[in-house]
């Protein structure tokens, strides 16, 4: 399943997927690959890793070419790597992911923190000031989830962007389940609501877990606020603090309530049915618009011819 992440800015979002992604990696048989494509890059560290470690890791960002060329394979219907946009969908002849697998991509990509498999987009550079938009960066995310089939057991875990900016892709369809993280406060929960107000025009499921929670009036507050969608809550928490001061502690010591909040996560994710049918349909949607709008004219071509019909990463098309 994918899953991703988005909240108010300094909501917990980041500290929620990692402490999800720890719980599923100790499961039986569970498979779990996370992606920071946040602004601020803090998933690794929320994961364990040393912050000087974590400020040298490899960034998707800066190797957009080298995805694009692995994922597009023999794909008859993209002329090069350079034709490729950060929307384009897979089709017969291109390379597909697994969540857990061994390829090139992944080898060089992607290191392990707290029993969790990651990849990073990469921070916003200096370079990159009053040239490109973060969004480039996180495009390589983009292009990996289109190109990705999972199945029972399989995590694909996002942290995105906070607030509204998921919205300036089309990555904010990829996922099977989008998890709003929620404070007690109504600037937290007006972040929730303009989310909730544009991703469900596109069908995105959306549940709501509560953070920083200290007692039955701050679950009151958010049950009043955002209804049926409050899925759970997290409560103030030693273990979180303890991470927060450079004494990481294994997951099994989380609190039994906050461990239960993750419990739950997990069932309603696992809990969600495919469409294969519509993640191709949105696929495709956003190609072309991407395409449109600035992809053919930087090609010179139609980019829309990308869209290979009626290919979907259900099992039955993407073996083809």
């Amino acid at each position: 399943m994918k899953v991703a992440f988005v909240g108010k800015g300094g909501s917990g979002k980041t500290t929620l997927a990692a402490l999800f992604c720890r719980y599923l990696a100790i499961q039986d048989a569970a498979r779990v690959l996370a992606f920071d494509a946040d602004i601020n890059q803090h998933l690794a560290v929320a994961l364990g890793a040393d912050p000087e470690e974590a400020a040298l890791l490899p960034a998707l960002g800066d190797h957009l070419d080298v995805i694009k060329e692995y994922l597009r394979g023999e794909n008859p219907r993209i002329a090069s790597s350079a034709a490729m946009l950060k929307t384009t969908p897979p089709g017969p002849g291109s390379r597909l992911v697994r969540v857990e697998e061994r390829n090139p991509l992944y080898d060089g990509l992607v290191r392990t923190f707290g029993g969790v498999r990651l990849a990073v987009t990469g921070p916003f550079a200096a370079d990159d000031l009053g040239v490109s938009c973060y969004h480039s960066k996180v495009g390589a995310v983009e292009l990996l989830l289109n190109h990705m089939t999972d199945g029972p057991g399989e995590y694909a875990v996002v942290d995105m962007t906070a607030g509204a900016d998921s919205f300036a892709s089309g990555l904010f369809t990829r996922f099977d389940l989008t998890f709003v993280v929620c404070e007690p406060t109504v600037r937290s929960v007006g972040v929730y609501r303009q989310y909730v107000g544009y991703a469900r025009d596109y069908g995105v499921r959306v549940a709501v877990v509560g953070n920083k929670v200290d007692d039955a009036d701050d679950v009151a507050f958010l049950r009043d606020e955002v209804g049926a969608d409050l899925l759970c809550w997290v409560g103030r928490s030693g273990f979180v603090k303890a991470g927060e001061r450079g004494r990481f502690l294994p997951i099994d010591e989380l609190e039994p309530g906050n461990a239960h909040a993750l419990a739950a996560m997990r069932t309603a994710v696992d809990g969600c049915e495919k469409d294969w049918d519509r993640y191709a349909a949105q696929a495709a949607e956003f190609h072309a618009r991407n395409a449109a709008a600035w992809g053919n004219a930087r090609a010179g071509a139609d980019l829309t011819g990308q869209i290979a019909p009626g290919f979907t990463l259900a099992p039955a098309t993407a073996a083809r």
